[in-house]
């Protein structure tokens, strides 16, 4: 299940030697009327030790009582709080912007309904640091309800058949996932980078609003002559949709499919949006009997110790 650790307030700001001296990373989570997630992902996220961490909040204008609790729960940590929501990929663009004049040499975006091993960092920022033409790193995902099973171990796009999907999602984690590989596309729900490389792709598409601006910047990236690494050695656990219903949720499925759409025009893949269409119910179909099996296996949810 990975090493969590107890729960704390404070985020540890040095003693590990993790990214380099002098060097910087910028954690940016994104919150929207869910704090009691956020603050879990700060408390796993106050167990990482590295010197030059810093995190940043961003509250895309919640309507619930988020930045305050945020702010009690966690008083050394900022709030950037905006006043609407401008989309997951929206808020990620403001929290870079917000600190890119600090100069950080590194930003990892984290969903806030996530859980992160104390060692997930390590694994990221490394090859970040050795290899120039590695623009992205992305971990292995698990679910948190199931621990062992497989969210995300990389993804898969191919613009001629329309198909966008994760790698090993709701298959149990084994060895098969254990090996870094270069990846199609990283989920936006954890993504490194160096800073000057999401400042000079310029960041997320706010188009996108939901679903799809993970998938679009990946290939935009790709596009420059850059890669993806598939980080197995990076774990961390993800909640699932905790904003939308979960994944077979109607508005997920609206929004999820409008955003794929969008995806196929702007990057000019008619081919594969006709496909897409076509495929569409039959995928549907699928993903509601593999949602239903799936929530037949026993819950083991990843806790705090």
């Amino acid at each position: 299940m990975g090493s969590l650790c107890r729960k704390a307030r404070v985020i540890h700001a040095g003693g590990g030697p993790l990214i380099g001296a002098g060097k910087s990373v910028i954690v940016i989570v994104v919150n929207w009327n869910n704090a009691e997630d956020t603050i879990r992902c700060l408390e796993s996220l106050s167990c990482v030790v590295c010197s030059g961490m810093r995190i940043l909040v961003v509250d895309n204008g919640s309507t619930d009582r988020s930045v305050e609790l945020i702010r009690q729960g966690f008083p050394g940590i900022e709030v950037l709080k905006m006043h609407s929501n401008r989309g997951y990929g929206g808020g990620c663009n403001a929290g870079f912007a917000h600190v890119f004049e600090e100069r950080p040499d590194y930003v990892v975006f984290l969903n806030n309904d996530t859980l992160v091993n104390r060692d997930f960092l390590e694994p990221l920022i490394a090859p970040l640091a050795s290899s120039g033409d590695v623009a992205v790193t992305v971990p292995r995902i698990c679910y948190m309800a199931h621990p062992e099973m497989i969210w995300y171990a990389g993804g898969v796009v191919n613009l001629i058949t329309g198909n966008v999907a994760h790698r090993g999602i709701r298959r149990k984690d084994s060895a098969m996932y254990a090996t870094e590989h270069e990846t199609d596309y990283a989920t936006g729900c954890c993504m490194a980078m160096r800073a000057a490389d999401f400042k000079q792709a310029e960041g997320f598409d706010p188009a996108f609003m939901m679903y799809g601006e993970d998938v679009d910047l990946s290939l935009r990236i790709r596009k420059s002559g850059k890669r993806i690494l598939y980080v197995p050695q990076s774990r961390i656990w993800h909640k699932v949709s905790a904003s939308e219903g979960g994944e077979m949720g109607a508005r997920k499925l609206w929004r999820k499919n409008l955003s794929m759409l969008k995806l196929f025009m702007k990057h000019r893949a008619w081919f594969g949006m006709v496909s897409y269409l076509v495929l569409l119910p039959f995928r549907l179909v699928r993903g509601v009997i593999e949602v239903k099996s799936f929530r037949c296996i026993r819950s083991d949810t990843v806790h705090l110790n």
